[in-house]
């Protein structure tokens, strides 16, 4: 699919969930690197990691979508994104596919009472009889907010 109205995402599991997010958002994908904690910051937010000299936070996605935090293992990745003119990390359990759809194709998000994980989404998408929920990650990144709370946690 190569006409100007097709997408391409990257796709990974959250447990038997899978999400995708937009390929021209990845900067890297890199296995699980164990990150150093800062104080006072939310739960989702493992750490930050050095990456070739810039410090990226790293964000445990299941954690974020209001589960229990990840428990690592060697099997689990970080995918580099930029956020902005920020760039930041996500724990997943593992990367699936590379998955191009018509821009039609991509559904709206129904109205349901799902927690706040429904609010992180763009749309869906049906790929080869799969659900593939797309992620917002301007909303997953709220830095105002994160950093609004390391502020309070600080004063």
């Amino acid at each position: 699919m190569s006409d100007s109205n097709s997408k391409q995402f990257i796709s990974f599991t959250i447990g038997d969930e899978e999400y995708g997010v937009d390929i021209m958002a990845i900067r890297e994908i890199k296995g699980w690197t164990q990150t150093t904690e800062l104080p006072n910051t939310p739960p989702f937010m493992r750490g930050v990691i050095n990456l070739r000299g810039a410090i990226v936070p790293i964000l445990d996605l299941r954690a974020r979508f209001c589960a229990a935090r990840t428990d690592t293992t060697e099997r689990h990745v970080i995918i580099v994104v930029a956020v902005g003119t920020r760039v930041a990390g996500i724990l997943v359990d593992a990367v699936a596919d590379i998955i191009a759809v018509a821009a039609s194709d991509i559904q709206g998000v129904p109205q349901l009472d799902h927690g706040s994980a429904a609010g992180f989404l763009t749309g869906l998408v049906t790929v080869e009889g799969r659900m593939v929920a797309l992620l917002d990650l301007d909303r997953i990144f709220d830095f105002d907010a994160m950093d609004g709370v390391a502020l309070a946690a600080t004063a």
